[in-house]
C-alpha cells in the first residue's frame, strides 16, 4: 500500500493525535485532523502547535460526504472503536488504525512490546534501561506516556524499540508484529469500553497475532488464561512464576529469582538487592528479565541493571516521612488488582486512599485483600458510595468520606501515629476530578510535602 497516495483522518487532537498528524505532515501525507469538540479553540489549537497550522480541523458531527473523503482513519486510543462515526467509516471500507499502526508502518528495527493489566509501565521502563546498556539506539514509546509515532520516522535498522501497549491500542493493529511480546497477567479492567471481558482477553492476547514461530512471548504462568494461551501459540512461548519452580522459565522463589534452561538453574538475583518493592514487581523483573534474555542480552549486564533500577513514579512510590508516618504514592493503581499489589507491598499500618472515577470494576477482592493491614479507609471521587456499601459489606466499616484529596491527606495524618503509613492506592482511575493519574500522584506528593509537623 502506497500510504503517500491515502488522505487520513485522525481523530483526536491531544497527545497521540498531535504526534500522529505530525508524523504524516513529516512525511508529506495528505491529513486532516478530527474533534467531537465542537467548541475547540481552533487558533489556539495551532498557536500551541504551529507544525500543524496548515492542516485542516474538523469539529462535532461528521457527515458521510465528508467521511468519504478519507481513506484511513487513525483514532486516538482514547475514542471507542464502535461509536457510529468509527462504525460508519468502517462499513464504507474506510480503514481503522491506531497510533500503534501508524507509527509501526514507518517504524525500522526490532520491537519489543509489553501488555497486561497491571504491571506495563514498570517493566516497560525496566526493559527500556536493559536494553540502553546493550544498544545504542533505544526508544521507549507507547502507552507509557511518549507516542509511538514521535518516534518512528527517526528509527533505523538498527534501533531497538521498547513499546507498553495497551488495550485500547491493540483494538486497531493490523501489521504490528514485534519480536518479543509480554502479557503480564489479565483481570478485570476497562470493562464499560470492552463491554465484556471475552473482548478485553482477544485485544490483550492479540499482542502475537503477527508474531512468528522464531519470535517470543513471555507470559505468566500463574495466570490460567495465558497459561492456556501459551499451549497453543505458533510463537517461542516462556512462562515466569511467582508461585512455583518452573523446568524451562524464571521464576521466585525463597527470596532470589531463578531462571532454568536446558536442564540448568542459574540463580539472577536475590529480591533484597532490588530497590522495589512487592511481589507483583518480582514478576515485573522476571518478564523484563526474560525479554531482554530472549533478545540476546547478557544475564550479567541484565544484573547490573536490575541492582540499579529505582522503579517509576507513581507505583508504590515513598514520599516522606512527616512525625513518623510514611506516604506512599501508588496513584497508578488505578484498577483494584493493581491496588491490591500497592496494599501487600506495605510493611506499615496503614490509612488507605481510595476513590475515583467508575469504569465498571468489583471491588470486592481489593476490600479482602486488606487483610488486618487497613487501619482505615478514606474515600473520594464517585465511586466513594459504592466501595464503601462493599466495603461494609466484607466487615470492614472504618470508613471517611472526604471531598477532595487534600482533605482525605488531611484526615489521614491526622488520625495516624510513628509507625503508620498513608498510601494514595486508589483502585479507579482519576478522571472527573483530575487530568490524568500523574497529575493526582504529583498532587498527592505537594500535600504530603507541605505538611508542616
Amino acid at each position: 500500500m502506497n500510504l503517500r497516495e491515502k488522505h487520513f483522518l485522525v481523530a483526536g487532537t491531544g497527545k497521540s493525535g498531535v504526534a500522529a498528524a505530525c508524523l504524516l505532515v513529516e512525511q508529506q501525507i495528505n491529513v486532516t485532523l478530527y474533534d467531537g469538540n465542537r467548541g475547540l479553540d481552533i487558533l489556539g489549537f495551532y498557536k500551541k502547535n504551529p507544525q500543524l497550522k496548515d492542516v485542516e480541523i474538523l469539529l462535532g458531527d461528521i457527515t458521510k460526504e465528508e467521511m468519504a473523503r478519507f481513506d484511513i482513519l487513525v483514532l486516538s486510543p482514547g475514542i471507542p472503536t464502535d461509536i457510529p462515526m468509527v462504525e460508519e467509516m468502517k462499513s464504507m471500507g474506510i480503514l481503522i488504525w491506531g497510533e500503534i499502526e501508524l507509527a509501526y508502518a514507518f517504524s525500522k528495527g526490532s520491537i519489543l512490546a509489553i501488555t497486561g493489566t497491571n504491571g506495563k509501565t514498570t517493566t516497560t521502563t525496566l526493559l527500556g534501561e536493559i536494553m540502553k546498556s546493550s544498544f545504542s539506539d533505544v526508544k521507549v514509546v507507547g502507552n507509557i506516556g511518549i507516542p509511538y509515532t514521535s518516534v518512528a520516522a527517526d528509527t533505523t535498522e538498527n534501533t531497538v524499540t521498547v513499546a507498553e501497549i495497551s488495550s485500547f491500542q491493540l483494538e486497531t493493529i493490523h501489521d504490528f508484529a514485534p519480536k518479543v511480546t509480554a502479557i503480564l497477567n489479565i483481570t478485570p479492567d476497562h470493562l464499560n469500553r470492552h463491554h465484556t471481558m471475552e473482548n478485553y482477553i482477544a485485544a490483550k492476547e492479540s499482542i502475537t497475532k503477527n508474531q512468528g514461530s522464531d519470535d517470543l512471548c513471555v507470559l505468566n504462568y500463574e495466570d490460567e488464561e495465558l497459561r492456556r494461551f501459551g499451549e497453543n501459540l505458533p510463537v517461542k512461548v516462556f512462562y515466569f512464576s511467582g508461585e512455583r519452580e518452573l523446568e524451562n522459565g524464571i521464576y521466585y522463589k525463597d527470596g532470589k529469582i531463578y531462571l532454568a534452561r536446558e536442564g540448568n538453574v542459574t540463580e539472577v538475583i536475590p529480591v533484597g538487592e532490588l530497590n522495589i518493592l512487592g511481589k507483583h514487581n518480582y514478576e515485573n523483573v522476571m518478564a523484563a528479565v526474560a525479554m531482554a534474555l530472549g533478545y540476546g542480552v547478557d544475564l550479567e549486564v541484565i544484573v547490573e541493571v536490575l541492582k540499579k533500577f529505582q522503579g517509576v513514579e507513581h507505583r508504590i512510590e515513598y514520599v516522606t516521612e512527616k512525625r513518623g508516618v510514611q506516604f506512599y504514592n501508588d496513584s497508578k493503581g488505578t484498577n483494584p488488582d493493581a491496588a491490591i499489589q500497592g496494599i501487600r507491598a506495605m510493611v506499615r499500618p496503614t490509612f488507605l486512599i481510595g476513590g475515583g472515577y467508575d469504569k465498571g470494576s468489583s471491588y470486592d477482592e481489593w476490600i479482602e485483600a486488606f487483610d488486618g493491614k487497613v487501619k482505615e479507609l478514606v474515600l473520594i471521587g464517585e465511586t466513594r458510595e459504592k466501595i464503601a456499601k462493599t466495603a461494609k459489606e466484607h466487615g470492614f466499616s472504618n470508613i471517611t468520606m472526604a471531598d477532595s484529596l487534600e482533605e482525605a491527606v488531611d484526615v489521614c495524618f491526622s488520625h495516624a501515629g510513628p509507625g503508620d503509613a498513608v498510601l494514595l492506592s486508589p483502585a479507579c482511575a482519576s478522571w472527573g476530578m483530575f487530568t490524568d493519574y500523574e497529575e493526582r500522584g504529583r498532587i498527592f506528593k505537594e500535600i504530603a510535602n507541605n505538611i508542616k509537623e
